[in-house]
């Protein structure tokens, strides 16, 4: 085989390998199940998963209603969130957490709506932990909102590039209020309020994945050979 068309030939394998994929719902909530104390429930609609809240927030046993968010059903209910910290102290650890499986999948993507009352954190960061214990601060994770009493949706961050995130049993992130970035003090989502620690709901929460092609490991075993094949010519 010419060495010219050695070289086109790689390509056309990698170009295979690069090709489009859908993703695919992991695991979702859309809280739409209320429990008799009239809370959402922490329970997926969609797969499998844990939620826990962190840093001292709790959940009302009202007022759980999530009108406003991208959620397309009925009763449409949300996640509601209160008991932020104080202002001035403890940036970055309140809020909720999920831990979800993702073995199988690759490329994956989170995405969830907020709601944040008018006296709650105009900024939240989206962690992310690979060993179900220790979170990182993801980079372009922080969300910012300027309105209260406001749904901001389809906020979504893309982890396809961190190591350890896919395949892995022990993924899981958290959502936590944080301080304006380059300040020690907390932003009021409302710039006409003070903050007070608020309340924020959540809806719509979604972890997706890639599964790998079938023949994936197959062109890459070809690639494999024509490498080995033009080093030895």
């Amino acid at each position: 085989m010419p060495l010219a068309r050695r070289f086109v030939f790689v390509p056309a394998l990698a170009a295979a390998l690069a090709g489009p994929a859908s993703a695919d719902v992991i695991t979702q909530w859309n809280f739409n199940t209320i429990t008799p104390g009239n809370i959402a429930t922490a329970t997926p609609s969609t797969g499998a998963g844990a939620i826990s809240l962190v840093g001292g927030t709790t959940t009302p046993t009202s007022g759980s209603s999530g009108t406003g968010s991208s959620d397309p059903n009925l009763p449409n209910l949300a996640f509601q969130t209160t008991t932020y910290p104080a202002q001035g102290a403890a940036s970055g650890t309140a809020g909720v957490q999920f831990l979800v499986s993702t073995v199988g999948f690759g490329s994956i993507g989170i995405s969830f709506d907020t709601r944040h009352s008018n006296t709650s954190s105009a900024f939240l960061q989206v962690q992310y932990t690979i060993d179900g214990v220790n979170f990182v601060d993801l980079a372009g994770g922080v969300f910012q909102a300027n309105l209260g009493d406001t749904w901001f949706n389809n906020r979504s961050v893309d982890l396809g590039g961190i190591a350890g995130v896919a395949n892995n049993a022990n993924f899981g992130f958290r959502i936590v209020s944080i301080f304006a970035p380059g300040t020690s003090a907390y932003a009021a989502s409302n710039s006409g309020s003070t903050y007070a620690g608020g309340t924020l709901r959540y809806d719509m929460v979604t972890v997706t994945g890639v599964i790998p092609a079938p023949g994936a490991v197959a062109l890459l075993g070809l690639a494999g050979l024509a490498g080995t094949r033009r080093r030895r010519d």
